[in-house]
């Protein structure tokens, strides 16, 4: 499961390190490449709901391979791209392709751990997101600094097509059916069941805001420190993605195990440190745009890393304690789909804006929206949680 979530974010994130080739190699302006990042957000957003009612009816199994498969042939596609139109496009369909995946893979992560090791679980899983994001960037620049851009998608979407065998064949032996503590609702549309859950839809708010910030950073820190502190591709990449996902890495692990820890002494604890996470975040979000020197930038970086693996390892099984048991996978692609749409814009804004508003300015102010989205939890853990909570149980 891990191999494909890691190969998901190498071929999703390789192209945000390729910006200044794609510009001269294709002449991509900064509101295209700026479109890279957001077609392939809205298409899978769009598309994660309908993948989550699709997972919940049907073999998660055979869904999650199937994607691997199909993401894949559209990665190599992607190396043959001759215009931003045809390059624009294939990101549209790979947000349809990878949109398949995580719903289902999320939900089967979660049916195979109990509430007290779910957190673990579901984070051990997710850091595959943070490793691909180094590598694929790291790739995708390391290549397009050798002029080869094109054969960077050709060797990521082979990998992936020849791992979907193998992948398949591992599942084959895995239980779909969730555990009982959480019970079932029945119904035939998730969505509606989902619908009357308040804290969900609380949920459904603040995520959007989390990955807002998250998809500035990834879409076009690289940029941002290639243009400040004139970094070449190769090294504005690593800079962008090792400090930042280095430390997700600790966050997410050890936010899982606290999470899982605190859960024996309060069902709200995933949800505080969702709480916590966007609290902590805002300042590093703040420095990230105003440090002066490279060294403070990567301190930044780190900090933000590390607070906004709580928040990543804890959102989906925060939704697990409040939704039905049949409702998993669509729980999962109804968040990505707010998070996906609204997201969408961080990298449009990015290159529509960097150059009038700033960068640093973009950023404190989403470090602001953090603090928003901090009081709307606090108020929902209060008044909403405790009801919905029982509710399933």
């Amino acid at each position: 499961m891990w191999i494909a979530y890691f190969l998901n974010y190498c071929d999703r994130q390789a192209v945000f390190a390729m910006f200044p080739v794609l510009r001269s190699d294709l002449g991509m302006t900064d509101s295209q490449l700026g479109l890279t990042g957001s077609i392939f957000l809205w298409v899978y957003g769009l598309c994660c709901p309908i993948a989550g009612q699709i997972g919940d009816k049907y073999s998660k199994r055979l869904l999650v391979a199937l994607s691997l498969v199909v993401w894949s042939v559209v990665t190599i596609a992607t190396g043959f791209s001759t215009s931003a139109f045809m390059l624009l496009a294939l990101r549209a369909a790979m947000g349809v392709s990878e949109s398949l995946f995580m719903p289902s893979a999320i939900a089967l992560t979660a049916n195979a751990h109990p509430p007290t090791r779910r957190s673990r679980a579901i984070a051990a899983l997710t850091t595959a997101q943070i490793a691909g994001t180094v590598g694929g960037g790291w790739f995708g620049g390391w290549m397009a600094q050798q002029g080869r851009w094109r054969e960077a998608f050709f060797v990521l979407g082979g990998v992936g097509v020849l791992y979907a065998l193998p992948y398949y064949l591992f599942l084959r032996g895995t239980d779909e059916e969730p555990p009982s503590e959480v019970k079932k609702s029945g119904a035939g549309l998730a969505v509606t069941e989902l619908a009357k859950t308040p804290t969900f839809l609380l949920l459904c708010v603040v995520f959007p805001i989390f990955v807002f910030g998250l998809w500035l950073i990834y879409g076009w820190l690289p940029n941002f420190l290639h243009e400040k502190f004139g970094l070449n591709l190769a090294e504005a990449a690593f800079n962008a993605t090792a400090f930042l996902q280095g430390a997700t890495l600790f966050g997410m692990l050890g936010g899982g195990a606290l999470a899982d820890r605190l859960f024996h002494r309060t069902k709200a604890a995933r949800l505080w440190l969702l709480t916590a996470s966007l609290l902590l975040c805002a300042p590093c979000l703040h420095a990230l745009g105003s440090s002066d020197s490279l060294v403070a930038t990567r301190i930044a970086a780190a900090g933000f890393g590390l607070f906004s693996g709580f928040f990543m390892g804890n959102i989906f099984p925060s939704a697990f304690e409040i939704v039905p048991a049949d409702t998993r996978a669509s729980a999962v692609g109804v968040l990505n789909l707010f998070g996906a749409v609204v997201s969408g814009f961080a990298t449009l804004f990015g290159g529509m804006w960097k150059k009038t508003v700033g960068m640093d300015r973009l950023l404190s102010l989403t470090a602001l929206l953090y603090v928003v989205g901090a009081i709307l939890l606090v108020i929902g853990i209060r008044h909403l949680f405790p009801r919905d909570y029982r509710r399933v149980r």
